[in-house]
């Protein structure tokens, strides 16, 4: 399920943007040619898929293995070269029989959107990165954008919609970003009991506070929450 916050103004500037911006970032120029994958090729995996994200497929999902690796001595873009930040990004990330360079775009896109949506709010863009709106930040981040480490750093510490148990529990104080007017939640501790709940229905911005004796905590129409004491 996809919500306002991107279907609305900010995937505007992100279209716009990735329009117009033809380079990566961090000061790194694109020299392996311009080669665009498929959605379907896309190799690139979510850096923060939902909780039950393993669960959702249900016991009857099957299993396909993946493709193998390029070996890292041929990962040569057809024309020019790679960084070597380029190059440490792609290692054990290219299957056979595919251009590194389209595989590579789709890092440096990851990057481009991070950056454009940070421009909008950097609080928007940390729940982007929690709710897996935008895809494989974590390697794009580490290998090809690095001044964005501190929104991947705390995206590792919010939450998505869906439901939270015992070690997946971090007390503290949250706060949903962009809440749709559908949000809703409850934190429950030992023998289900109600330790909060509560909705928006004005759609505007809300806190929690998930307590130390919290056993589960569930969230539906808040899109992400995000630790109050560590706000961008």
């Amino acid at each position: 399920m996809r919500y306002p916050f991107l279907a609305g103004a900010a995937v505007v500037v992100l279209t716009a943007a990735l329009a117009a911006c033809g380079s990566s970032s961090d000061g790194e120029h694109r020299e392996a040619g311009d080669a665009k994958p498929s959605a379907a090729e896309s190799p690139v995996a979510g850096a923060t898929a939902g909780p039950d994200a393993g669960a959702s497929a249900g016991p009857s999902a099957k299993k396909t293995s993946e493709p193998p690796k390029l070996p890292t001595d041929e990962l040569t873009p057809a024309t020019g070269s790679f960084t070597k930040r380029q190059k440490e990004y792609l290692v054990d990330r290219v299957p056979k029989g595919m251009d590194p360079a389209a595989v590579l775009q789709t890092g440096q896109e990851t990057c481009d959107k991070l950056s454009y949506l940070v421009k909008v709010d950097k609080d928007t863009a940390v729940a982007a990165i929690v709710t897996g709106e935008v895809a494989g930040a974590e390697p794009a981040v580490a290998h090809l954008c690095t001044d964005h480490q501190d929104l991947v750093d705390r995206a590792a510490l919010g939450y998505a919609d869906g439901t939270y148990k015992n070690q997946q529990i971090r007390p503290g104080r949250y706060y949903a970003v962009t809440p749709t007017k559908s949000c809703t939640w409850q934190v429950t501790g030992a023998g289900g009991k109600n330790l909060a709940s509560g909705a928006s229905g004005s759609g505007k911005r809300v806190g929690i506070t998930v307590a130390t004796t919290a056993r589960a905590f569930t969230s539906t129409g808040c899109y992400a929450w995000l630790p109050e004491g560590d706000k961008g």
